[in-house]
């Protein structure tokens, strides 16, 4: 029996973390793999970067806007709802898979649940901050399948509700792509991106959605200090959450300074070899306190975003204010973390997966959900 799975990816992000998975399923001929790709890949001013998963070649693609006239999130919810709902009721799935903690995850969880539909969940049960975690936590209690990236992701699930039998720790699989995947040169990525320099900052700060009130000033003090530190930086936009315009519109006043270099995305490998070369990364993207250290980068995190999320003590924390980030910068300068990951890293992720889905047990899992006491 041939089983369709259909993966949902609504960021540029989340693709990077999807796609090994994806690709054990399109190779494997027990599965039939379906992609719905939706959210910022559709945006142009982020690239349209739906273009980089139709280059992977998979066979069966469909390409959903869910936001052309707002950027309310709730009425973005709404739309990929009812997309999403169509368009699986054409396909039949048995699984859907969503990933992380966006909006566009939720909506295929709530799909899911009110047809009757496996709903697998990867990277449930972590630290977010701000909206996005109440937004993961409601994804995983409306999925019936855990996949986690650790033990401790594992424990909060179960405080959850959860059922211990349908959580699986399998790693990460953006950080097993990071360990075992030859990454482009980095001579490569400056030539591809155009960028004249090799000594470079990395800058993704993204909305705070509970502090919207002052995200004018926040920006305003971050890029202040990053032009008095007469560094070079790459700068990457932030997702497309309530408030980014006002973060890009600040990050555009940056555009004809010779120490910048702003782009709306860029390719997941190469990201991972500038995340690599980087001097350091700030902001409040959770690069910065997951994936840095697995290369040892140092990092800067700034504000509330990541708040709680790692526990690697030598990531620098400070609230947005030009003195305390100046600071942050010349303590960083000239150094190197330990190459650690305190996140994620469990050997064969993406092999692990496959496992998880062949075993015929895991398709009996009951999509009537019972809290669980602990």
């Amino acid at each position: 029996m041939i089983r369709k799975i259909v993966f949902l990816t609504g960021t540029r992000a989340d693709f990077g973390k999807l796609a090994s998975l994806m690709d054990i399923i399109e190779s494997n001929d027990s599965f039939e793999c379906h992609i719905f790709v939706t959210g910022m890949h559709t945006l142009e001013k982020y690239g349209n970067t739906f273009d980089e998963v139709q280059k992977k070649g998979y066979k069966n693609i469909t390409i959903f806007e869910n936001q052309t006239n707002t950027i309310l999130q709730d009425i973005i919810l709404a739309n990929t709802v009812i997309g999403f709902s169509e368009y699986v009721k054409k396909i039949s799935p048995d699984m859907i898979i969503v990933h992380g903690d966006r909006i566009e995850a939720l909506a295929g969880a709530i799909v899911g649940s009110f047809n009757n539909i496996l709903v697998s969940h990867i990277e449930g049960g972590e630290i977010s901050g701000t909206v996005d975690e109440l937004i993961r936590h409601a994804v995983s209690k409306l999925s019936h399948i855990h996949f986690t990236a650790n033990d401790e992701a594992k424990e909060r699930l179960i405080q959850l509700g959860e059922a211990k039998d349908s959580i699986f720790t399998i790693g990460s699989p953006d950080i097993e792509i990071m360990t075992s995947v030859e990454l482009p040169t980095i001579e490569a990525v400056l030539k591809y991106y155009e960028i004249p320099f090799r000594d470079f900052g990395v800058l993704i700060f993204h909305p705070i959605t509970t502090e919207l009130d002052t995200l004018k000033d926040q920006i305003d003090q971050i890029v202040s200090s990053l032009i008095d530190s007469n560094k070079n930086f790459i700068v990457i936009y932030p997702n497309n959450d309530n408030g980014t315009d006002i973060i890009i519109k600040k990050i555009h006043e940056l555009e004809n300074n010779k120490n910048f270099r702003i782009f709306p995305s860029i390719r997941f490998l190469y990201f991972l070899t500038i995340l690599k070369h980087a001097k350091f990364i700030l902001g409040n993207s959770s690069a910065a306190v997951r994936e840095a250290e697995v290369f040892g980068t140092p990092a800067i995190n700034i504000g509330s975003r990541q708040k709680n999320r790692s526990k690697n003590k030598e990531i620098i924390n400070v609230e947005p204010k030009k003195d305390l980030i100046l600071n942050a910068i010349q303590n960083i300068e000239n150094i190197r973390f330990d190459e650690k990951s305190f996140f994620g890293y469990v050997e064969n992720t993406t092999e692990k997966f496959l496992n998880v889905l062949q075993n015929p047990l895991v398709w009996k899992i009951s999509i009537q959900k019972q809290f669980i006491d602990i």
